[in-house]
């Protein structure tokens, strides 16, 4: 646990005006656990942008009344975010609206430039102001000055998308057209899907798709651009096969929900199978199995069903309280701790207990949560973790961005076991990942230290301060 997240993109376009704004918000509910940060909405009403966003979760920003000052429109930006780039603050939230003299633009993006410093840099350098510290904003910039360049907008993000390294997720829309693309590596997912009334629906996963009524055509393939309009659908694939295909592993792992389907792999069978490869790997005598909820429970079923060790829910879930990583501090993440989980004692005193999560960064939540199964009587704790071991910074939108942190660079496994009070620890093997997923094509940088492209040379806390006044120099 104690991973940052992703953010969630959502488009729509409609053959005639209907109430979209509706639409996104019940997408935007299902994306909420890829952000809970900040969100927002744009229809687009006859070319007229009507937006809102601001602080806080879907239900909290769209109240009623928001929701009654939309228009029907034909097309529609939503976003939910974490920030894996730039502070908490309103400038990040997302979409974006940029104002161009060719017309207008609202950009919803999911992901992490791995060249963004050196973008930024030069946008500065040449004029441009910025109002916040999100990729986002950078994107939008490029984008605008190549619109103002090339005869229409899909052509500018095409142009755009030479310029880019790294991972993103973009849905944006024109006075006229709804343009979807996808980063040449495909970090991040994107799919698109249709309603029975020929409404369009683009999301960062399928399960967003499902709670709109929409049914999924496909995944965009790595470095696609894709155009919805009155004219149809318009597929640019002059970018793909241009990189390795390497999805985000860890979206299998942890950050997708277990009913999406991710470029044609179930999330929930992936999990699944993480737990009985972990069965395999490392067995145990034990009385019962449990997961920590939500990501650790498929994976513990999966446990279960290879070790033949009964299958139990060990702990209740606060429901009203988000992931544990979203408020900033140390102290409140173990705060949350305490009031998110609390384990069931009937079920796991005097037991021998297989405990399964998707992984250990610092140490720190998945010791107070064997604290929590050893005040509740658990006579021993046996820890399985559904993903290897963190060794390596991420450049592509996790927020791990230094080995500083990440207990696995410091210590063994029996001392990690140690550290967090379990009795025994074991990790899933890394050659185990492309069974879990039935492919070997995926970024696993994160474990392994194997990064698709290009290393950033900045840290991700430095990255867009201290160069500028020596670049001006040189240039």
């Amino acid at each position: 646990m104690a991973i940052h997240e992703e953010c969630g993109v959502f488009g729509a376009w409609a053959p005639k005006n209907e109430n979209l704004a509706s639409t996104a918000y019940y997408a935007l509910y299902a994306l909420q656990h890829r952000g809970q940060e900040s969100c927002g909405i744009v229809v687009n009403d006859d070319g007229i942008f009507t937006t809102h966003k601001n602080l806080g979760t879907v239900g909290e920003v769209f109240t009623p009344s928001v929701m009654s000052d939309y228009p029907e429109g034909t097309m529609a930006v939503g976003h939910v975010r974490y920030g894996t780039t730039g502070g908490t603050n309103r400038a990040n939230t997302q979409p974006i609206v940029v104002n161009h003299q060719k017309g207008k633009l609202a950009l919803a993006h999911n992901g992490n430039l791995s060249n963004a410093y050196e973008l930024r840099t030069e946008l500065e350098l040449n004029g441009a102001i910025f109002h916040g510290t999100s990729d986002t904003e950078i994107i939008a910039y490029i984008i605008t000055q190549q619109r103002l360049k090339t005869p229409s907008i899909e052509t500018a993000v095409s142009k755009t998308m030479d310029l880019l390294d790294g991972a993103y997720s973009l849905v944006l829309m024109s006075s006229a057209k709804l343009i979807a693309a996808r980063d040449p590596n495909g970090f991040r997912p994107l799919c698109y899907g249709k309603t029975e009334d020929g409404t369009y629906i683009i999301a960062s996963e399928s399960c967003a798709l499902t709670a709109v009524g929409a049914t999924i055509e496909r995944d965009l393939l790595p470095g696609e651009i894709i155009v919805f309009d009155e004219n149809g659908i318009h597929c640019d694939t002059s970018h793909c096969g241009t990189r390795t295909h390497s999805p985000c592993i860890f979206e299998y792992i942890y950050f997708a929900r277990p009913d999406s389907v991710i470029d044609g792999v179930s999330v929930h069978n992936a999990r699944k199978e993480a737990g009985k490869l972990l069965a395999k790997r490392h067995p145990v005598d034990a009385d019962l199995v449990i997961g920590v909820p939500d990501s650790g429970l498929d994976a513990a079923l999966g446990y279960s069903e290879e070790s033949g060790i009964p299958f139990s829910i060990g702990f209740i879930k606060n429901k009203y309280i988000g992931r544990t990583f979203i408020s900033p501090g140390q102290g409140n993440r173990i705060d949350q701790v305490k009031i998110k989980l609390s384990p069931i004692s009937s079920e796991v005193k005097g037991k021998r207990v297989v405990l399964i999560d998707d992984s250990i960064v610092r140490g720190t939540t998945s010791g107070q949560i064997v604290s929590l199964l050893r005040n509740a009587g658990a006579k021993e704790i046996h820890m399985r973790i559904s993903s290897p071991p963190f060794l390596n910074p991420c450049y592509y939108g996790t927020d791990i961005d230094s080995r500083e942190n990440l207990i696995a660079c410091h210590h063994s496994v029996p001392e990690i076991a140690d550290i967090i009070g379990a009795d025994t620890l074991g990790y899933l093997d890394i050659e185990d990942l492309s069974v879990m997923i039935g492919s070997n094509q995926f970024c696993h940088a994160c474990f392994s230290g194997n990064y698709p492209t290009a290393v950033p040379t900045h840290t991700e806390k430095g990255r867009f301060e201290g160069k500028l006044s020596e670049r001006k120099k040189n240039k």
